[in-house]
C-alpha cells in the first residue's frame, strides 16, 4: 500500500462530515448494484447508535475506500460494507480498512464479527479468509433470486 494513505474514522460532529458522506455515497453508487446499495439511506445508517465508518484517503485527499460496521450487542459486530475504488484495488487498501475495523471491534470487547459476501467474489473471499474469517453457512438468494451469500465470522479469543 502506498505510504501516506490514511485510515480515518468518520466523526459525526466534524465540519467535513457532509462532504465525506457525499463522496462515500458516490463511491457506493459506483461499486454496488442499486438493490445492494445503501446510497439512499447512508446518512440514516450512520446516525444509528453503534455504527462506525472508517474511510481511506490517499495522498491527494481522495477517498479511495471505506468500511462500515456496527455492533448491535456487546458481544457481536458486523461488517456492513467494505468497498475500495476499482483503480485502487489489489494494493492492500481493503485489508488495511478491514484490519482497522477489526481493531475497533476488539477495543469494544466484541467476541464475534460476522459479514456476508457473494462466494463468487473471489478476491473478497480471499481477503476475509486471510484475516481469519470462516464460512458459517451459504444463504441462498441473499442478494437476489440468483445470488447467494456466504455468512462468515471471525471469533476472538477470550484471552
Amino acid at each position: 500500500m502506498e505510504s501516506g494513505a490514511a485510515v480515518v474514522e468518520l466523526e459525526r460532529n466534524s465540519t467535513n462530515f457532509a462532504n465525506i458522506v457525499e463522496e462515500i455515497v458516490k463511491l457506493e453508487k459506483k461499486i454496488f448494484p442499486k438493490h445492494e446499495s445503501l446510497a439512499r439511506s447512508f446518512d440514516q445508517e450512520l446516525r444509528k447508535n453503534n455504527t462506525g465508518l472508517l474511510y481511506m484517503m490517499d495522498l491527494h485527499g481522495e477517498i479511495v475506500g471505506y468500511v462500515m460496521y456496527s455492533w448491535p450487542s456487546s458481544l457481536s459486530a458486523s461488517i456492513t460494507k467494505l468497498a475500495v475504488k476499482e483503480s485502487h484495488r489489489r494494493q492492500g487498501r481493503g485489508e488495511a480498512l478491514l484490519k482497522a475495523a477489526i481493531q475497533k471491534c476488539r477495543t469494544r470487547n466484541i467476541h464475534r464479527i460476522s459479514l456476508h459476501v457473494d462466494p463468487l467474489r473471489i478476491p473478497a473471499m480471499g481477503l476475509y479468509k486471510k484475516l481469519g474469517f470462516q464460512v458459517d453457512s451459504l444463504i441462498k438468494c441473499y442478494y437476489s433470486a440468483d445470488r447467494d451469500a456466504n455468512r462468515m465470522y471471525l471469533d476472538f479469543d477470550s484471552n
